[in-house]
């Protein structure tokens, strides 16, 4: 089964393209504008080993928000067509990762139902023209369109490059696990026969 989505939106702040291939080997093609959330995204394709090409073209002459929030609600649009009717992948994931003195963990259930707990306190910084702080408001953009559960718990971190990248790498390798088939799975991993 391919699995693999297409999204275009396009509003009066933003135009975003964004396509993702679950089965990848973790290459990205990125061209947003916002120079530190395009290393954020290799990270999270890389480590998440989900192929994304993403490009946005977003009022960047205001500030980058709308741009990271607009791909945000494209890549959770993304994984959840890609993701068809969940026959068969793990739903869970999770992962604690180290980045020298930052410590993150992150899980997330692809329930069907978005819901997004950020224990994070994400230094007020911008790191190039990125505000740190839109990492938030991308993962809560990405949960709530891709409608699953995400948890983002900093145990500590000083630096802020640290902190955000330890957060795109730790939610990547969970999503890695959780769209990843189980070959013990036969149909929909729920009581409830739907997800």
């Amino acid at each position: 089964m391919v699995r693999t989505a297409h999204v275009l939106r396009e509003t009066g702040e933003t135009r975003v393209e964004l396509r993702v291939d679950l089965d990848g080997t973790g290459r990205a093609v990125l061209a947003t504008g916002v120079g530190f959330f395009d290393h954020m995204l290799t990270l999270l394709a890389r480590h998440s080993l989900i192929d994304l090409e993403v490009r946005a073209e977003g009022d960047l002459q205001v500030d980058p928000h709308h741009t990271v929030e607009d791909v945000g609600i494209c890549y959770g649009l993304a994984l959840k067509q890609a993701l068809g009717d969940k026959a068969g992948i793990r739903r869970y994931g999770s992962a604690t990762l180290p980045m020298d003195e930052v410590l993150v963990t992150v899980a997330v259930d692809l329930s069907g139902r978005p819901f997004c707990v950020w224990n994070a306190d994400v230094p007020r910084e911008t790191l190039g023209t990125f505000n740190a702080p839109l990492a938030e408001e991308f993962w809560r953009a990405v949960s709530s369109s891709g409608l699953f559960t995400l948890h983002v718990l900093l145990h500590h971190g000083r630096n802020t490059h640290h902190i955000v990248e330890g957060i795109f790498k730790a939610t990547a390798r969970a999503l890695r696990q959780a769209v990843e088939a189980d070959p013990r799975m036969t149909g929909i991993p729920s009581t409830k026969g739907v997800l």
